[in-house]
């Protein structure tokens, strides 16, 4: 049995969590030479409904593009956090912005609970990267995908002008989670 991640990014449509999920899937299967699928799904009212990314990333033939047991489940909203907790396994990790989820879950899974708007406003000097900053997290937390591949994927799928911006904030994340750790 190889190893097989699946995460789950979780929030509201104008997060980015659908760029988000796309670079993580790029950096596993381009640049890291893995497997990987991303699927998306959005509330039927695309910006401020609900959104979601799945990606899976693993050293085999992934079978089954959708995520079941959660590895990773990042939730930048309440309602989100609420609605796909229960999909985390035992031994998962679940991220959550605490500017947003307040009622943060308990169960057999880890709990980072960070402000990561906050952080990206104030350390990067805008919360629009927020999704980016989680990404750097994500990155740090789970070392599913290399540092290296998440910054080349970075650079190939933000808007152009806005890579170095980017870039800085996954540095944020990837330093915000080492101090979790």
């Amino acid at each position: 049995m190889g190893f097989r991640k699946e995460f789950r990014l979780s929030g509201s449509g104008g997060q980015g969590l659908i760029l988000a999920g796309k670079i993580l899937a790029e950096a596993a299967a381009i640049y890291d030479g893995k497997n990987a699928t991303q699927s998306q799904s959005y509330g039927p009212e695309a910006r401020g409904g609900s959104s979601r990314s799945e990606i899976i990333v693993s050293d085999e033939e992934i079978d089954y593009p959708k995520a079941v047991n959660i590895d990773l489940l990042l939730a930048f909203t309440q309602e989100a956090c609420d609605k796909y907790k229960r999909d985390v396994r035992n031994d998962g990790i679940v991220l959550v912005d605490s500017g947003y989820v307040t009622n943060v879950p308990k169960g057999n899974f880890k709990v980072y609970s960070v402000p990561i708007t906050e952080i990206a406003e104030k350390k990067v000097g805008k919360a629009l990267v927020a999704n980016i900053v989680a990404l750097g997290m994500m990155t740090e937390l789970t070392k599913v995908v290399s540092k290296e591949a998440v910054e080349s994927a970075i650079r190939s799928r933000v808007p152009k002008g806005t890579e170095e911006l980017n870039l800085k904030a996954f540095a944020v994340g990837i330093e915000t989670a080492q101090k979790l750790q």
